[in-house]
């Protein structure tokens, strides 16, 4: 992570403003196709849109690649295991992933952590039947103009970024109402 980009994240402390930021273009290849989130083939491929055109490491060491979530709508949770609205949004998103699981998903992109860290967090708050990346480095944060935790980017099921910034617990669930409806 470039010095700068740590050094505005850190200022940042837990992003607490409610105040959602304008959507940033997501850079990437054109869209493409790959086989349904649920792993199940079937006879019509999903076409994977730009925003989901990452891959990244689990915080098990396994490899990820995010055109898995294409077909269907997505929350991509922004957090740090140390911030304290992150900790306070982790039943919420339990919860959701809970109710919602099959009709949505949801990736956590940790950083501005070590991965013990990371893996203490998830423990923690149950958090392991979601995936998680391990992006120590701000790849994925600054690929989607993150600049502060805890922040969703949230996708229909298309790809389209409906929200980016930060929601609470109300605000996140009345919008995966509205996504998953």
């Amino acid at each position: 992570m470039s010095l700068t980009l740590a050094v505005a994240l850190a200022a940042t402390a837990c992003g607490t403003t409610p105040a959602a930021s304008p959507e940033a273009p997501v850079a990437g290849p054109s869209p493409a196709t790959a086989p349904p989130a649920s792993g199940a083939v079937t006879a019509e491929a999903v076409t994977v849109p730009k925003t989901l055109k990452f891959s990244g490491t689990t915080l098990q060491g396994k490899k990820f690649d995010a055109a898995s979530l294409a077909g269907k709508p997505a929350i991509l949770w922004f957090w740090a295991p140390w911030c304290a609205t992150c900790a306070s949004e982790a039943q919420s998103l339990g919860d959701i992933q809970e109710e919602y699981g099959d009709r949505l998903g949801i990736l956590g992109i940790a950083s501005l952590g070590s991965a013990a860290e990371m893996d203490d967090f998830v423990a923690d708050f149950s958090l392991g039947a979601m995936p998680h990346l391990n992006d120590k480095a701000g790849k994925l944060w600054k690929r989607f103009g993150i600049v502060q935790q805890s922040w969703y980017v949230m996708l229909d099921g298309s790809g389209k970024v409906v929200h980016k910034g930060y929601l609470d617990d109300l605000q996140l669930t009345g919008k995966v109402k509205e996504l998953t409806a």
